[in-house]
């Protein structure tokens, strides 16, 4: 290789070690450069969409903060809230949690209920007082007849 090298002329040699630097150039631009700038382009997007993200709750909690300074939920959640807690008692259900949400929606936990008393109790919140069962999960507990329930109510 060294004497087919030297054997051309200078011009030659010149065109070929020039020839050779912008190959080693650009795949150093290619194995190095373009990769690194890809990475750097989607971490920019990346940083877009969570910033983005980042103003919606900001959004959500001002909202929040509003809604508490006057006053805290609406009195129709207050109501649905309420309504489910006698309609429970009347009905002879434990509730281990009842846990609003924004949306005006309510999700009961119930825990080692009797079945019956929760279809009965299901069926008096839908028909009698016109609210919406949305969401019923129910599992069964080792007792017979016993269950647990996870239930979204919302009204209509």
């Amino acid at each position: 290789m060294k004497e087919w090298f030297a054997g051309l002329n200078q011009r030659e040699q010149l065109s070929l070690v020039a020839l050779g630097f912008a190959l080693g150039l650009y795949f150093l631009y290619m194995l190095a450069w373009a990769p690194l700038a890809e990475q750097r382009n989607q971490l920019t997007v990346q940083n877009q969409s969570t910033a983005e993200s980042l103003q919606r709750v900001d959004a959500m909690v001002s909202e929040i903060t509003r809604l508490r300074a006057g006053g805290g939920a609406s009195t129709a959640q207050r109501n649905l809230t309420a309504l489910v807690n006698q309609s429970t008692n009347r009905h002879g259900l434990q509730v281990s949690r009842l846990q609003p949400n924004s949306r005006g929606d309510i999700q009961v936990r119930l825990e080692n209920a009797v079945f019956d008393d929760l279809v009965a109790w299901l069926d008096e919140i839908e028909n009698r007082e016109g609210l919406l069962v949305t969401e019923v999960a129910i599992t069964r507990t080792g007792s017979s007849g016993r269950v647990n329930a996870s239930i979204r109510i919302a009204q209509t």
